[in-house]
């Protein structure tokens, strides 16, 4: 990637802000090979099938803020969380952590230095915790894994206090995962993301897996350590409401592309895009007692035979023929960034 690359990102971010954001994601893609087996293909003459699960994501997180990434099951989310954790080589683009080819790091010599400074936070802490360990391993394996603590005195201790800072007792290291409620569960995934001292932490989707009083309680330690600990962000939900809560800034993802992006107050009170309009009347709203909820129209396209033109267009109120034809560029707009030709011609 060209070092012009994350400079021209940010700045399509934020033009006011000189400082380079610590992460930044430019034209990521990854491309999944889903074809049938090659003897299938040729008795059957048929070409291969390729998954476009990301198509050319740009977006830029400031130091100790979050960005929020919404949309439909399936639209790319939780494959853009794996590639910036490394868990997934890039097809095309990259990812700069300050200012640093993170993915080069992840393949080279620094990739320890990297995968410390970087965490991820899974959507299910029922299956993300090995049922067969004690809290007191799952939580001291990074600490071991990297060698920042070998003595066992301080290696309990330093598991105690980890274990105290998202609101349990360090008398549950020798307890199983299955003594603990979910909530319990995920805080113990945040503590052990919390191990190494990271700076990033992705975080997909956790807190969809548990009842709503007990996300709120989950949110309210990541914010407060969000805080303390100067950490940043990329939160994946499905939940507005969540998002709205936690995120400084919105990305809406549709069949595996950026639509929309905006600083969370701006998308909330005047979202630009169809799409965004769309999932944002679906939420019940407490001052509309009386107006019925408006279900988000249609369905997402096949990934693997996505419409031409704008991937949203069978769905799109505003849709016209170069909607059908033509496929929109995440383009600056009015202090967002859009794709979408109607926003873009007025039409909306």
């Amino acid at each position: 990637m060209s070092a012009a690359a994350p400079a021209a990102g940010a700045a399509a971010n934020d033009p006011g802000n000189a400082a380079p954001p610590l992460v930044q994601a430019h034209d990521l893609a990854k491309t999944f090979d889903v074809s049938a087996p090659w003897l299938n293909r040729v008795l059957e003459r048929r070409p291969r099938t390729l998954l476009h699960a990301v198509d050319g994501v740009d977006f830029g997180i400031e130091r100790g803020k979050t960005l929020a990434l919404v949309g439909e099951s399936g639209c790319g989310k939780s494959t853009v969380a794996r590639l910036l954790v490394g868990l997934y080589p890039p097809t095309r683009g990259g990812f700069v952590f300050d200012g640093e080819d993170a993915h080069a790091a992840f393949q080279g010599r620094g990739a320890r230095a990297m995968r410390r400074r970087i965490q991820m936070i899974f959507q299910d802490p029922y299956a993300s915790l090995n049922p067969r360990w004690q809290v007191a391993d799952i939580v001291g394996e990074p600490l071991h894994e990297h060698g920042l603590v070998t003595d066992k005195a301080a290696l309990a201790q330093r598991v105690g206090e980890l274990l105290g800072s998202v609101g349990l007792s360090p008398q549950d290291m020798a307890k199983y995962p299955h003594q603990f409620s979910g909530g319990q569960r995920q805080r113990i995934s945040i503590a052990r993301a919390l191990a190494t001292e990271p700076e990033f932490l992705v975080c997909d989707e956790p807190t969809s897996a548990l009842d709503v009083s007990v996300q709120a309680q989950v949110l309210n330690i990541m914010k407060d350590l969000q805080r303390q600990r100067q950490l940043t962000y990329l939160f994946i939900s499905h939940n507005l409401a969540v998002v709205h809560h936690v995120s400084d800034q919105v990305g809406v993802m549709y069949l595996g592309r950026l639509v929309e992006l905006a600083d969370k107050r701006q998308l909330f009170d005047a979202p630009r895009h169809p799409y965004t309009r769309m999932l944002l009347d679906a939420i019940p709203k407490m001052h509309d007692t009386g107006r019925p909820r408006t279900p988000v129209q249609g369905e997402v396209p096949n990934p693997l035979n996505p419409p031409p033109g704008c991937a949203f267009n069978p769905r799109c109120p505003h849709a016209n023929a170069r909607c059908r034809a033509e496929r929109p560029q995440l383009q600056s707009l009015g202090g967002i960034r859009i794709a979408c030709h109607a926003v873009q011609e007025g039409r909306v």
